[in-house]
Formats: structure tokens, sequence, C-alpha cells
């Protein structure tokens, strides 16, 4: 985070009882050890979180729809904040933008429902994998694609792909299955393959993601568009339930979390009973 600007101190218009804010942010997770905050290392929530004291003089606990890991990107990452007091939101959202490095921003900030919450309210989520077929890969996007050497056979990719969308158990393309506390059924809406001469993009569309398990379906994929599984294994390998080695993690860097979807469209919609935590780190 950059140094504190004396002037950067965002007073409440009011200090009356907690209120809850919400946002999105957007971020490139290459200098970060992902969202959540670790010991010794820099993640998105602890950036976040520092500069939100240094701006309203409180102890903050951002709470995000889902942890991305150490190199995954976000564009439409949501989060949650509590404060003391009514405070302008666009100044908070400017103030924020200011101290923060320029690798993340905070794109909308608004004031919530006293009970909205950015995980267990979100009702799908959308995250696109990013692909550079071809022999060299361009400088400008070494940090947000990865590198296939070799030409990648998309319809190959894309009749794989077809046979993985559905409400299934992913339990073959999660990295640890083991420790999903709701079990490893999953909706997934969508599972497309575009490509745009050189680039290649993945679209994974589900109401949840197990552990790792964009990236796993993207390691597959990468495997059938290198020639080395055919599309007809995606079928074989998801009703085995048994993660092998046929199923490889995509590396982070081409992965970005690209939308969060709540109830009404987008609108928040009230609960009607506790949600279930479920584990998500992509």
């Amino acid at each position: 985070m950059k140094p504190k600007p004396d002037h950067f101190v965002v007073r409440p218009q009011s200090a009356d009882a907690p209120r809850r804010y919400r946002m999105t942010v957007a971020y490139d997770g290459g200098a970060y050890a992902g969202w959540q905050i670790q010991p010794h290392h820099r993640s998105i929530q602890g950036e976040l979180e520092r500069a939100l004291q240094t701006l309203t003089g409180q102890t903050v606990r951002v709470h995000g729809s889902g942890r991305t890991d150490t190199g995954v990107h976000a564009r439409g990452q949501v989060a949650h904040f509590d404060l003391r007091g009514d405070f302008p939101c666009d100044k908070l959202r400017r103030g924020l933008n200011a101290l923060l490095d320029p690798d993340i921003r905070v794109l909308t900030l608004s004031k919530t429902r006293p009970d909205f919450h950015a995980r267990y309210d979100a009702r799908e989520k959308t995250y696109r994998y990013f692909i550079w077929s071809g022999d060299v890969l361009p400088p400008d996007v070494r940090h947000t694609h990865t590198h296939a050497r070799r030409a990648l056979d998309a319809p190959a990719m894309r009749a794989a792909a077809a046979r993985l969308v559905g409400r299934h158990d992913f339990a073959a393309f999660s990295a640890n299955p083991n420790r999903e506390i709701e079990g490893t059924v999953r909706d997934l809406r969508e599972l497309s393959v575009r490509r745009s001469g050189r680039e290649i993009v993945i679209v994974a569309r589900a109401d949840g993601f197990l552990y790792r398990m964009a990236r796993s379906l993207a390691g597959f994929l990468l495997r059938v568009g290198a020639g080395e599984l055919p599309p007809e294994s995606a079928t074989e390998i998801l009703e085995s339930k048994v993660r092998t080695a046929r199923v490889p993690t995509a590396p982070p860097q081409g992965l970005f979390l690209w939308k969060v979807r709540y109830a009404r469209g987008g609108r928040e919609a009230p609960r009607t009973k506790p949600a279930k935590p479920i584990m998500e780190i992509e």
C-alpha cells in the first residue's frame, strides 16, 4: 500500500450505529499471496483493511465473496465491511484508490442492508481463464495469460466442455474434495471455449466452485486441446469422482474472478435462513 497522505482521512457524516458497505474490487493478483490475510505475506484483504483503517481510524474486517489463490486476478470480486457511522461512499472509494497500490482498485462502493453477506448471499460466480496459444507469448500478457506453446484444438475443447455442463458431482475436478463442507455437487451452468486469434478464453459459470475447481477444469481442457486426452474422457473422469493426474491444476495467472451474481438479477435480497459456509479457493 502507498504511504499515507496526511489529508486522506474520511470522517462520518453522523456517528450513529454501525453500517454495512458493499464494494466491487478488481486486482492483479501477481504480487499477492491471494485474497486472504496470511502472516508475513501481502494479501488483497490485508491491503484493503489497512487502507480502510488509515481512512477511517477504525479496525475493519473485509469479507470477500470467495478466496482467490496466489497469483489469481479479479475483475468483479465483491466484498462487504462494517463501519461505525454514516460515511460518504464516493469519498471512501476515492480515498481507498488513492491509498492502494495501482494493482488493486475499488470499482464501486455503496451502502447495503445490515445482513448482506458477500459470500453467503452469492448465487452464481463466473470465472474466466485466459490462454495464449502460440510459440511466443507477448510480454504484455505474460501476467494475465497461461502460455500454451503448441496449437490448441478449440473444437475438441468445446466438445469436452459440453460434457461437463450441468449439475454433477465434481469431486474429480477438486484439488481436495475431502475438505468440502457441503459436498462436491455443483451446478455448472456454462463452460464455454472462445477463440480469437491466438487467444483462447474459457468461461466457467456455476452456483459455486470447489477448491481450485475452475483451474482444474481449465487444466483438463488444456490437455484435451493439446491432444493428450480425447473429449470423451470428460464423462469418464466426471463419473469416476476421483481426482487423478489426468486433471492437472492450471497455472494461476490466467484465472480471473470475473463476476459474482446475487439474487434478483444482482440486487440484494434477504436470506430466508442462515447460509452454510462453502470452502472455495481458486
